[in-house]
């Protein structure tokens, strides 16, 4: 696999896994066990089959907490912690032995990358949830599923692709990071009564 292939590669785990952790390493471990892919040599102790199966076991885990209004935020809130550093991770073991400069900077990519997903993903979970009927937060989690297998599929078949999409992705999320805030913002306000207040 070539450089870049290998970069569009580690930036595709990495946004996959600030949206769904567990169905990327499944992903990826099922496809090199089935002889689909041949990973990076660092990214190969994914097929092994413990770590298949704990991935799997949290990936239905993850199905059903994901499709609770208000559990689903609590989920992302605490996988913060989880999918940040193993977006970081994956980045840095899909370069393979390379300069150990160069595994940080992976790294440090990767987990940028992640971050700016997961907090994409929370942040529209959290405001779907201030709607009362569940089945906008059902679909959002059925879609954010089918983009996290889309996008590890691009990333084994087309690591070129995926890596300008990572790149217009991120692109887009620094542009739209004061409306985010604004909105939060507000969200919290209309949560906690205090626009009520303020009014009054």
């Amino acid at each position: 696999m070539e450089p870049l292939q290998q970069l569009g590669l580690a930036m595709g785990a990495a946004w996959t896994s600030g949206i769904n952790l567990y169905a990327t390493v499944a992903a990826l471990g099922i496809a090199q066990a089935s002889g689909l892919v041949q990973l990076p040599p660092g990214l190969e102790v994914l097929a092994n089959p413990a770590v298949i199966a704990v991935a799997v076991i949290m990936y239905f885990v993850e199905f059903f907490a994901d499709k609770v209004p208000f559990v689903d935020s609590g989920w992302d809130a605490v996988h913060t912690f989880i999918r940040v550093p193993a977006g970081a991770l994956l980045a840095a073991r899909a370069l393979g032995p390379t300069n150990p400069a160069l595994e940080i900077v992976a790294a440090l990519a990767g987990g940028s990358v992640a971050l700016a997903a997961h907090g994409t993903k929370a942040t529209a979970r959290l405001a779907i949830n201030a709607s009362p009927e569940p089945f906008t937060n059902w679909a959002a989690s059925i879609a954010e599923d089918i983009v996290a297998f889309v996008g590890i599929w691009a990333a084994l078949q087309h690591p070129y692709v995926m890596l300008a999409l990572v790149i217009a992705f991120l692109a887009l999320a620094i542009y739209l990071l004061p409306k985010t805030f604004r909105g939060l913002r507000t969200l919290f306000r209309k949560i906690t009564g205090r626009d009520k207040t303020t009014r009054d």
